[in-house]
């Protein structure tokens, strides 16, 4: 398995197993461990994985790392654990203390759901007080994983990561403050909008008068842009067939989409990657069959999936003729890569 596919299958386990988790070492064991092997590292190698990392501070002495990664010896990443149920807000003060103490160029604090990765841009060997990246398996995306890639064992590059970490660092702190502009304002942002509209004295009235305005102009023009994409996307999507927002209620309710369905997505989607971006191959469920499809169009179908006593893969063929093959496990999808890869050219 691809990095894509195995961080889409540990995305479905958060979401299925954070409810159940009740502890910090439950968090580690279901949820953070299996993230750092997906990233490549033997997490039961403790000349690897070290837990309990001691990093003496100050007069302190046997402080405690949950986690160290070493590479060629040298301890390079921090990683400190929390419970899944804890926020991470005001818990990275013990990263900081530990960070300056030992050689780690990185520490990464996480509750197994997010990961906080930081490093020491603004001042040497002292921990920034911002992460540069942030990893969340709630919300996963294709140029999240692109960049998480940076830190898989055989990629790991103090260098390469460093080169980009100052932007990334800066662009998701732009993002935010973009965000609190949208939602509320301030006088200064107000003042430079209103000085371009207004050529009255820009009193705090006058400023108060024109947050709503600014406010619904901004909106608006996101929400514009957005409509223009969609409309753009389905403009370029041929016959793409669109439920009514009731048919879509009533389906949703009877289907209930399993981890093994899509386990057997993100399988296909690793075969598929090579020929076609990641986010143009969706899945279709159905009370009858679990289908994945090209451009979200259900005419496009490349193959569907039938789970029940014995699990069938349907591939069509040149005729648009479903092939029906009983397969034994998931696996075995594998064997089927050709037939897939020459399905979805069809619609290439």
């Amino acid at each position: 398995m691809e990095i894509n596919e195995k961080i889409y299958l540990l995305s479905e386990r958060v979401k299925q197993l954070v409810p159940q988790i009740k502890t910090e070492e439950a968090t580690k064991q279901s949820l953070i461990l299996p993230f750092f092997q997906i990233l490549g590292y033997d997490v039961f190698n403790p000349l690897e994985f070290c837990p309990e990392f001691i990093a003496d501070v100050g007069i302190k002495k046997g402080e405690k790392v949950d986690y160290t990664i070493l590479i060629d010896g040298k301890p390079l990443i921090l990683v400190e654990a929390k419970a899944c149920s804890q926020k991470l807000e005001k818990h990275d003060s013990q990263l900081f203390r530990y960070f300056s103490t030992t050689e780690s160029k990185f520490a990464i604090l996480t509750n197994g759901v997010i990961y906080r990765f930081y490093t020491d841009l603004d001042i040497p060997n002292k921990m920034d007080a911002q992460p540069f990246f942030e990893f969340n398996l709630n919300d996963v995306s294709e140029q999240s994983i692109d960049y998480l890639e940076n830190f898989m064992k055989h990629k790991f590059s103090i260098e390469n990561i460093l080169t980009s970490a100052s932007e990334l660092k800066y662009l998701n702190l732009v993002k935010v403050e973009f965000k609190n502009i949208v939602e509320n304002p301030s006088d200064e942002f107000l003042k430079l909008i209103v000085s371009k509209i207004y050529d009255g004295t820009k009193t705090q009235v006058i400023l108060e008068k024109f947050k709503p305005i600014v406010k619904k102009g901004i909106n608006q023009f996101i929400n514009e842009k957005m409509s223009a994409k969609f409309k753009e996307t389905l403009n370029n999507s041929e016959n793409t067939e669109i439920p009514t927002a009731q048919e879509e209620i009533i389906e949703e309710s009877k289907i209930n989409t399993t981890f093994d369905e899509l386990s057997a997505y993100a399988i296909v989607k690793s075969i598929l990657r090579p020929y076609v971006k990641a986010t143009r191959v969706l899945h279709k469920d159905t009370e009858s069959y679990f289908g994945v499809i090209l451009d979200n169009n259900i005419r496009k179908w490349i193959c569907r999936f039938e789970f029940g006593k014995k699990l069938y893969l349907h591939i069509p063929d040149n005729d648009k003729k479903t092939i029906r093959i009983q397969i034994e496990n998931l696996d075995n999808i594998y064997d089927y890569s050709e037939q897939l890869i020459e399905s979805l050219k069809r619609y290439l």
